[in-house]
């Protein structure tokens, strides 16, 4: 993926949609804080909650939103994404709350197979126990439906049972924007208020919004190897196994979590105008491009969905 800014093309490129696009997600933002008691909104610190935040402050104001940000942080994120995060936490005047897989790790509820398994699934464990604790009765979500065939099935409000557990047969019918919200005792939603938008209605409405950005998204030099069809970082969790060579290639990441499972793509692309333009031609969603949690098979996703994931 290597393109600068195409002038002609980005000028012919219309950005109107995003009028409703935006208007749609801060009715769904508005239509959780009048219908749920105890919503909070899952704030990762990466682009498409960035989006959701802009868009709630759009809705509520800055310092007046009325949900807390809760993140779920697998103690292997990106420094820089977790410091962006609460620098726009604190920029707002948002509560922000953080829940961490180590601390599930240290009760004894998270077990791992071995050291170096990747925890990135085990953020399920940490989620629901963050639900139970703070009695959340919907959690907004930054998941699109054009992400992965599993988010596809999704209901914009996607009911969960008293297990936290996602049932695709059984999910709500939403017609003309009418959200049935009733949950017994113990159930909770997930609320997903830019599920119609796509990977380039993000970037599209980042550049018009002019919104700040952890810089692992645009360009920069990094060591990398290639694995399974994958740019892997060179980092201290990931370290090069036998026989890989080690190589700096200039790249972004489309899309940032556990550092143990997301790969970057090669890019020249160093301002979100120019990822608009690479984006267009992109060819393969940005989890299939990035994520090797996604890779172990066509059902991954959806398996995880099932036990509690996002």
């Amino acid at each position: 993926m290597n393109a600068r800014v195409d002038t002609p093309v980005l000028s012919q490129l219309s950005n109107r949609h995003l009028d409703a696009l935006e208007e749609e997600t801060i009715f769904i933002l508005r239509e959780v804080a009048a219908a749920f008691e105890r919503p909070a909104l899952l704030f990762s610190g990466g682009k498409d909650s960035l989006v959701m935040l802009r868009c709630a402050e759009k809705a509520f104001g800055a310092g007046r939103i009325p949900y807390p940000l809760l993140m779920i942080d697998t103690g292997h994120n990106f420094p820089e994404v977790t410091d962006f995060r609460d620098f726009r936490a604190q920029e707002l005047g948002a509560e922000l709350i953080v829940r961490s897989v180590e601390d599930s790790m240290a009760r004894g509820t998270v077990r791992l197979a071995h050291a170096e398994e990747p925890r990135n699934a085990h953020q399920s464990v940490t989620l629901l126990e963050a639900i139970e604790e703070f009695r959340f009765d919907a959690l907004i979500g930054g998941a699109r439906r054009d992400e992965e065939k599993a988010r596809a099935k999704e209901r914009i409000f996607s009911h969960r049972d008293s297990f936290g557990q996602w049932q695709p047969k059984a999910q709500r019918p939403e017609l003309w924007t009418l959200f049935n919200t009733r949950i017994a005792p113990g159930e909770h939603f997930r609320v997903f208020p830019i599920s119609n938008w796509t990977e380039l209605d993000v970037w599209q409405y980042i550049e018009r919004e002019q919104i700040a950005l952890p810089s692992l998204y645009y360009s920069h030099p990094r060591h990398i190897v290639e694995r399974k069809g994958l740019l892997v970082p060179v980092t201290e969790l990931t370290p090069p196994k036998d026989g890989e060579t080690v190589v700096v290639r200039d790249v972004r990441f489309r899309t940032l979590g556990d550092i143990t499972c997301t790969c970057p793509v090669e890019s020249t692309a160093a301002t979100a105008a120019e990822i608009v333009i690479e984006t267009l031609a992109a060819e393969v969603s940005e989890r299939g491009a990035t994520r090797m949690d996604d890779k172990t098979s066509e059902a991954s996703m959806e398996k995880r969905k099932k036990d509690g994931y996002f």
